[in-house]
């Protein structure tokens, strides 16, 4: 079997649609800037209209055109709010496919690294035997939500950020980055649960999230056993983590600002073995990104310029 492969090969069945991962990209380098973020989508719109084509999501890329992007990543889930019920399908149907990415990712840890300690494959193989039951997990709560897998496109973009050629990369940004991103958004779906008396929802993520706490216990472990004497590599390995982190928080929707749609975890995160040091570097990389209202007003501007393009192609298909 192959070792270290590329995110585009990753095996999936005639169900899933795959999305290319330039948005992503783009929203974790912008500025706090309304004309910033507005001239870096707007190009993007058909690039993003074929991404969600014959999704469930096609019909709110018709309604906001690419300004859906920016509400769906920005918009908290909240009980009672406007459009949360199908945010919270497309956070679901997202978190499942993250499951899939970490089970790859964890079994590839355990395959690309032959001459990794025996521990060390024991305790990826741990991960991966936790990470299908996430996978079966999240398909029962897609179904209790009303969603179900393809339903919306898939982004590698977590496969892609996190995977290194390099075992103390590979932790920190498997175990570290995407398993801590999934703290998060797992501790903000808990909340959502309790608001809403969703005791399915609140026992079920809340079970996930403990297995979580121990795969990023796993990646602060590792991570320091092969820098252990080379404090170089160390340092490489962080800023690697940086770069993970930095990508993962889209932006400041994954941050420790008040606005934020997804706040940090911060105590589950100290639980798994990061630093208070580390916790603090994580907000300060996360909260440069649009804030909320950047995002909203932002969105308004996209929305006007997609809805005068569509009512200008209509009256050319009328002369």
């Amino acid at each position: 079997m192959k070792r270290f492969i590329q995110h585009d090969e990753l095996a999936r069945d005639c169900r899933f649609i795959r999305q290319q991962n330039v948005l992503t990209t783009i929203l974790a380098s912008l500025p706090d800037d309304v004309d910033a973020v507005v001239e870096a989508l707007d190009p993007l719109s058909p690039l993003i209209e074929e991404s969600v084509r014959e999704t469930a999501a096609q019909p709110l890329f018709d309604r906001f055109g690419p300004a859906f992007a920016l509400l769906v990543l920005n918009e908290p889930i909240r009980a009672g709010a406007d459009g949360v019920a199908e945010r919270l399908k497309l956070r679901m149907h997202g978190i499942f496919v993250g499951e899939l990415q970490a089970l790859e990712g964890a079994g590839r840890s355990l395959w690309d690294f032959p001459e990794a300690p025996w521990e060390f494959k024991m305790n990826m193989a741990r991960q991966c035997w936790d990470e299908a039951r996430h996978v079966q997990i999240y398909e029962k709560l897609m179904t209790h939500v009303g969603v179900e897998a393809g339903d919306y496109p898939e982004s590698t973009f977590l496969f892609e950020c996190a995977c290194s050629d390099d075992p103390a990369m590979r932790v920190a940004g498997v175990n570290r980055g995407l398993e801590g991103l999934a703290c998060d958004v797992f501790r903000d779906l808990i909340r959502y649960a309790e608001d809403t008396g969703d005791e399915k929802m609140k026992q079920a993520v809340d079970y996930v999230l403990a297995d979580e706490i121990t795969h990023v216990r796993f990646g602060s472990e590792w991570v320091k056993e092969f820098t252990r004497g080379d404090p170089e590599h160390f340092e490489r390995t962080q800023e690697f983590r940086r770069e993970v982190d930095k990508q993962f928080s889209f932006g400041g929707s994954r941050s420790d600002r008040e606005d934020a749609a997804v706040r940090i975890a911060w105590e589950d995160r100290l639980e798994a073995g990061f630093s208070e040091q580390e916790l603090k570097e994580l907000a300060e990389i996360s909260v440069g990104g649009p804030s909320q209202h950047t995002m909203v007003t932002a969105a308004k501007i996209l929305q006007q310029r997609f809805d005068a393009r569509k009512a200008g192609e209509a009256d050319e298909g009328r002369a």
